[in-house]
């Protein structure tokens, strides 16, 4: 009898954990957005925002290490839109939007759209076969303390890995996904975001 009741309790903590997980992210995003003023959900997803222009909150500064050895700052995206995903080589939904990531900073790159990784609490060595088995083209800052991560949880709310920023021509964040980005709500982000 005691191994059926082990298996059936860690089924139903794993089940409360994962709800809280999904809990916590609506409520962030419900805390940062001022109760849901300002916010459009990009195709229903409520993981996937965009903030209106009167709702974006400044992106903090940052600088670090690339995983290629350069120094790099966000000062050098001045006057672009940028998108940050912060990722890690140790991190399954990264593996798999991976690819979409490395198809929209091609496809976005015309328009001026710059991509930038932040890889989070990783091993350069890693990290960089990472990027080459994943054909991602843009530099990725190593962030192994977390300390840009932590910068940004300022502003929104980073409670997971992966998460997919979007930073305006004005330095502002104009929207996010939380959790594994698509082809489609990130192609949307930049459509709107780009226009304005």
């Amino acid at each position: 009898m005691p191994r059926l009741k082990r298996p059936r309790r860690k089924a139903v903590v794993l089940t409360a954990t994962a709800c809280a997980g999904v809990l916590a992210v609506v409520l962030a995003v419900t805390a940062f957005s001022g109760g849901g003023d300002g916010v459009t959900y990009v195709d229903g997803n409520t993981n996937a925002v965009l903030y209106g222009s009167g709702h974006r909150a400044q992106a903090p500064g940052f600088s670090g290490t690339t995983l290629t050895g350069t120094q790099l700052s966000s000062s050098a995206y001045r006057g672009k839109v940028t998108v940050l995903n912060f990722w890690g080589s140790w991190c399954v939904p990264c593996r798999s939007e991976a690819a979409t990531l490395a198809v929209v900073a091609e496809q976005y790159r015309s328009k001026g759209v710059s991509f930038l990784g932040i890889d989070v609490r990783d091993s350069t060595v890693n990290a960089v076969a990472f990027t080459k088995s994943h054909d991602v083209s843009y530099p990725s800052i190593s962030d192994p303390g977390s300390t840009i991560t932590l910068n940004f949880s300022t502003v929104v709310p980073l409670s997971s890995t992966p998460t997919t920023v979007v930073i305006d021509k004005t330095g502002h964040v104009a929207g996010a996904v939380f959790g594994e980005t698509t082809y489609g709500e990130l192609t949307a982000m930049l459509d709107k975001v780009t226009s304005s």
